[in-house]
């Protein structure tokens, strides 16, 4: 298990790192966000990897939501 969940926080990390270079963002905030989300569902609040996925799309959408109204 603890393979596993720090090869989640990587993945999830360099996806929000690529997705903010694509949007010519700060691609070090996004991938720090992720990992703090990541590091606190996975062994703070011990969810899982269920919790992390959830804990990702979350901070996906909060980030979405976030530009949207920047743009404003």
């Amino acid at each position: 298990m603890p393979y596993f969940a720090i090869l989640l926080v990587v993945v999830f990390a360099v996806f929000f790192h690529r997705a903010a270079e694509f949007e010519n963002e700060s691609g070090l905030l996004w991938a720090g966000l992720s990992v703090l989300v990541s590091v606190g569902a996975l062994f703070f609040f011990h969810w899982g990897w269920l919790g992390c996925l959830f804990g990702q799309t979350g901070l996906f959408v909060g980030i979405g939501i976030f530009r949207m109204m920047r743009k404003k």
